[in-house]
């Protein structure tokens, strides 16, 4: 297999013959990097000139896009079974091609163009029968789904070294595969209902809240997750646990500091800095204002 220079100035690999590629013309105006694992390939494009370019693709592979920098001053972009897009800015936007289906875009662009494609074999092991459960992809045009964006950002970034990377990227592309088939399974747009979120987006909302303790969530990113605005978001999520987005989000930083400081080795510093906070000082007066304790002092209570 070969390989050509990164623009990080290491190795990436070129793609076989064998899996598909999306179609760029003039193809002069973009540089392609790329990894390839079993039933999984990714492709780096950058666009090396400000120039109007179209691309199109049609393939027995699924094809997922992730637009890391696209804004354009004219364009349009369709994927077959949808209405067209002439969406100017679609940075951080997702598209998904399910196989078979016809892909077009064309765009003058207004930036140099920044985009990963990740090109999924249905008959590999990311997405077989024991994984879509019998659920049908569907084609999906510049959508928002921060859990996924996480999923691709990161698998976007084992491209830099495929060998080294490649166990760490097959154990990702599973964790993509199961991603699409959620984001699939679930709704473009839920009715709130009025007892509050329904069971899976309180899981869904939940689970992220508790895999980004340490991370300052936005409530848009929350609201996407559920498919709702904002809005009714915000609204639905205190109907369903009592209180709003962020106080839960606080509440669930201090209980897992609470767990932390039960173990003398973990510094009351260093849980400050795990779960997120800027100083010390900050952790110490959101602890006492949750519990009525100093964390120095739940620590000696508990002992």
């Amino acid at each position: 297999m070969q390989t050509s220079a990164s623009p990080h100035g290491q190795a990436g690999l070129r793609l076989s013959s064998n899996p598909p590629s999306v179609n760029i013309q003039p193809h002069e105006v973009v540089e392609r990097y790329a990894c390839e694992w079993p039933g999984l390939h990714i492709e780096n494009v950058i666009a090396t000139e400000q120039t109007p370019f179209d691309c199109s693709f049609h393939s027995p592979w699924h094809l997922l896009i992730a637009a890391q920098r696209g804004e354009r001053t004219d364009g349009e972009s369709t994927v077959e079974g949808l209405p067209k897009s002439t969406l100017r800015k679609f940075s951080g936007r997702l598209t998904f091609v399910p196989a078979g289906h016809a892909f077009y875009g064309w765009q003058t662009p207004r930036l140099l163009t920044r985009v990963t494609y990740f090109y999924i074999d249905p008959q590999g092991p990311l997405l077989d029968e024991e994984v879509l459960h019998g659920i049908a992809l569907k084609p999906r045009l510049f959508f928002n789904d921060s859990e996924l964006w996480h999923i691709v950002e990161r698998l976007k970034d084992t491209t830099l070294d495929c060998q080294a990377s490649r166990r760490y990227g097959e154990a990702l592309g599973i964790v993509l595969g199961h991603a699409l088939v959620r984001a699939s399974d679930m709704p473009a747009q839920v009715n709130v209902a009025r007892g509050g979120l329904s069971g899976w987006q309180q899981k869904a909302v939940t689970d992220h809240i508790e895999a980004n303790l340490g991370e300052m969530l936005r409530l848009t990113d929350l609201a996407q997750l559920a498919r709702l605005s904002p809005y009714h978001f915000a609204r639905a999520f205190k109907q369903s646990f009592g209180v709003p987005p962020h106080r839960y989000h606080v509440g669930r930083r201090i209980a897992r500091a609470k767990d932390l400081l039960a173990d003398p080795a973990n510094s009351v510093t260093g849980i400050a800095r795990l779960l997120g906070f800027a100083e010390t000082s900050s952790f110490s007066a959101t602890f006492r204002r949750v519990t009525g304790a100093s964390p120095s002092g739940f620590r000696r209570d508990r002992a």
